[in-house]
């Protein structure tokens, strides 16, 4: 029988006995951290794939192959050669039989041994599966899907966040993997950075000062942790992934742009494994490092425009007058592509909530680290999408753990300001939440205090997936039944709907009467 991770981990913290089953603990060998995991549900693929495959940012021509060789997931250095050889193949079967491209790459372990291999030259709209092999050893079959050109009726996609290992398991990644979607989108904090304090997640503790990830050896073993979940594993090979981050792939609520040399070390060491861990190209086709470039525009046909921002790494300190979430750089980029969106649905692939959030009517922000605390960025952004008449624009956000419908005003504190767009924030994979007495009295009174505000649901866990068409964007909210069962069944709690041409959106009449604290409707 499987042992829960969160329950065990509040065991063993009260037996003053974690070191001897917290992976990540000081001391462990590869072998005994291993083990450990093992105890919390991981379980790994065999070596040298031990933590999967996957494929990324998907376009009509190409797509970004992913893998790492690590035979021991928690070793600081590899029991490798300096380079090891990767053979790759893609094929139009899952057989692997009717081969399309092929080739080799090197693994070396300046970059952990992984491998970011950009094929090109596929065939737009299709799917393709491939696997790669190294050291005399095959990986297990990935599949992936090039983007479509043209004419497009239908797109499905998921979207995920926060996904905390310690607070359950990944049974909303096995779910994607079963999903009928075209490609995924992670909203960010794929890992913690938390350490742990007397056997407790160190976000339940005031004082940071647990054994926190700091170096490039410490951030690989927390990824490789992850990648353990085989829910996890799954999910990426079964589709194709578009990425962003937040701030807990380097340290809670940091900027970009702050901090000294101690810092800087630790983001750049960060940044690293990240890329390391996942199926991301470069935007611009050279080194990633040490700064990947995340943001990015890819359409889906004549359909979809997607559109992923970087919230973290070139913002300024929170509350100023003259602050910046995106950098003078990215803003200018994302308004240029503003002005020259074509007709098609707009989403922002966005980490923090865009919607102003106040906590009790006339009180303060809730989160400054969100938009709120870049206010004339934020209405300077959303007044260009209606100065340029941008329209069907749908934002899509994680972070929050909750789940939120917001209508997207220029002014929210304006309710005849002009009405732009629908945004969505998904609940959490796995992190925990504010407790159900706390959602039941603050969601009236969020609703009170944001009249945009539509609808809260802060109980539950999963993930959102998204039907566009021609005529109308729906969001279905899927929820878990049990963070404790990595197969807990999924269902879906509810869907919004948003019409094309017309700002705002609606509650499907099907799902109105399901739970949540706050509709804006009831």
């Amino acid at each position: 029988m499987t042992v829960n991770r969160r329950d065990l981990l509040k065991a063993a913290g009260v037996a003053g006995a974690l070191g001897a089953v917290w992976p990540l603990s000081v001391g462990l060998t590869p072998a005994q951290a291993r083990e450990a995991a093992e105890q919390l549900g991981a379980r790994y693929d065999p070596a040298p794939f031990t933590l999967g495959v996957a494929s990324g940012d998907p376009q009509p021509s190409s797509v970004v192959l992913w893998t790492r060789l690590a035979p021991e997931p928690f070793a600081a250095e590899q029991p490798l050669p300096e380079v090891v050889e990767v053979e790759w193949t893609v094929a139009a079967d899952p057989e692997l039989r009717r081969v399309v491209a092929r080739g080799k790459a090197p693994a070396s372990a300046t970059l952990g041994h992984s491998v970011h291999i950009p094929v090109t030259g596929l065939e737009a709209g299709r799917h393709y599966w491939y696997a790669f092999k190294a050291l005399g050893r095959t990986s297990r079959v990935g599949r992936t899907r090039t983007a479509p050109l043209g004419n497009v009726s239908k797109v499905r996609f998921a979207a995920l966040n926060c996904q905390a290992f310690h607070d359950g398991y990944y049974a909303a990644h096995r779910a994607v993997a079963r999903e009928d979607v075209d490609f995924v989108v992670h909203l960010g904090d794929y890992i913690y950075e938390h350490g742990q304090v007397g056997g407790v997640p160190e976000e339940h503790v005031r004082d940071h000062d647990g054994p926190e990830v700091l170096t490039l050896a410490d951030y690989r073993k927390r990824h490789a942790l992850y990648k353990g979940d085989p829910s996890l594993r799954e999910a990426h090979a079964a589709h194709p992934w578009f990425l962003t981050w937040d701030d807990h792939e380097v340290v809670n609520d940091y900027s970009g742009t702050g901090g000294g040399a101690p810092f800087m070390q630790r983001r750049a060491a960060a940044y690293q494994a990240w890329f390391e861990h996942m199926p991301h190209r470069d935007s611009f086709g050279g080194s990633a490092l040490p700064d990947p470039e995340i943001h990015r525009v890819r359409k889906w046909g004549d359909l979809l425009e997607l559109t992923v921002l970087d919230l973290r790494s070139y913002r300024s300190a929170q509350n100023l007058s003259d602050g910046t979430i995106l950098g003078a750089e990215q803003k200018s980029w994302l308004k240029q592509g503003i002005d020259k969106a074509p007709d098609a649905w707009h989403v922002w692939a966005n980490s923090i909530m865009l919607s102003q959030l106040r906590g009790r009517p006339g009180g303060s922000y809730m989160f400054t680290d969100q938009w709120d605390g870049f206010l004339a960025e934020r209405k300077e952004v959303l007044g260009h999408v209606h100065a340029s008449g941008l329209e069907d624009l749908v934002v899509i956000t994680g972070d929050w753990h909750s789940a939120f419908v917001d209508d997207v005003r220029v002014d929210f504190d304006d309710t005849e300001s002009p009405l732009v767009g629908t945004e969505f924030t998904a609940h959490s994979v796995t992190s925990g939440a504010y407790s159900a007495d706390w959602n039941e009295t603050n969601g009236p009174l969020m609703g009170k205090a944001n009249p945009h505000l539509k609808y809260f649901e802060g109980n539950r866990y999963g993930y959102d997936v998204y039907e566009v068409t021609p005529e109308r964007f729906s969001a279905h909210m899927r929820v878990i039944g049990d963070r404790r069962d990595p197969k807990s069944p999924v269902t879906t709690l509810t869907t919004f709907h948003v019409d094309r041409g017309e700002a705002g959106s609606y509650e499907d009449e099907g799902t109105k009467g399901s739970p949540a604290q706050y509709r804006r409707d009831a």
